[in-house]
């Protein structure tokens, strides 16, 4: 399609509209244009549908991933389009768990498990592995106690000291539990109030992201110019729900 090329290589979300003008599909992408331009190459049977039907496509700029993000689950609940339909139940597919291993607080990839709770979720194998790998490296964790690395005796990080033991029960498991702990705070929303400084539309703006004691509130924009103590008066309040926390917390973990 023609409109392809006038599309902005930005961040943000995209509509398709179909002949009658109908809203047949909203997403998301950090390159507009890219993210489109893959919808119209594609040959599986989800993106000839949409090639086929697709007569018009619009787009709104967010600056950052993250407000695209929060503002494409917010679409899809409030339109549901047709061609979301599959997207809203397979979004994220990979949780992180917690599991015992001989007392020690294990964090480790499995299938979303419906009735669980899981600390935070992903949307591939390899998003939810890379991430692990870097959770692992900032708290000082066990690669082998967290499934990164298969061993019947110490992981290859204990060998580089960059592992305190837990994977031959040298370290006391209160002290790896504690840093597991400390990791499980960091990524949680509860009794969490912060305003996220992103970037703007264009150089001259903020993007805003608001959490207020564990709830999620919305999302805004503002002028550079505008001092922090107004930041609350440009979020444009939103619902709060388990797709947006997954999306938040997935965020502080991955930043």
């Amino acid at each position: 399609m023609d409109q392809i090329n006038t599309l902005p290589a930005v961040p943000g979300v995209y509509f398709f509209y179909d002949e009658r003008d109908n809203l047949i599909y909203v997403g998301k992408s950090i390159n507009i244009r890219n993210r489109v331009r893959q919808h119209f190459r594609g040959k599986d049977r989800k993106s000839l549908k949409i090639q086929a039907s697709t007569k018009r496509i619009a787009f709104e700029v967010t600056g950052s991933e993250l407000i695209a993000l929060l503002y494409e689950s917010d679409l899809i609940k409030k339109h549901q389009p047709l061609y979301n339909r599959s997207q809203r139940r397979t979004i994220y597919q990979y949780g992180l768990y917690i599991v015992d291993v001989e007392g020690y607080r294990g964090l480790r990839i499995e299938k979303i498990r419906q009735g669980n709770n899981e600390v935070t979720c992903f949307s591939s194998a390899s998003e939810a592995k890379n991430a692990l790998f870097r959770i692992t490296e900032k708290y000082g964790l066990c690669q082998k106690i967290n499934g990164l690395y298969k061993t019947t005796g110490s992981c290859f990080q204990y060998q580089l000291k960059a592992c305190n033991g837990a994977c031959i029960s040298r370290e006391p498991v209160s002290e790896y539990n504690a840093r597991v702990e400390e990791f499980i705070r960091s990524s949680s929303i509860e009794r969490f109030t912060r305003l996220f400084e992103l970037p703007g539309r264009h150089e001259g703006e903020t993007g805003l992201v608001y959490i207020e004691n564990g709830v999620y509130r919305g999302f805004g924009f503002c002028p550079v110019a505008v001092s922090p103590n107004d930041y609350l008066n440009y979020i444009e309040f939103r619902q709060d729900n388990r797709d947006v926390r997954r999306i938040l917390i997935r965020y502080l973990i991955l930043h």
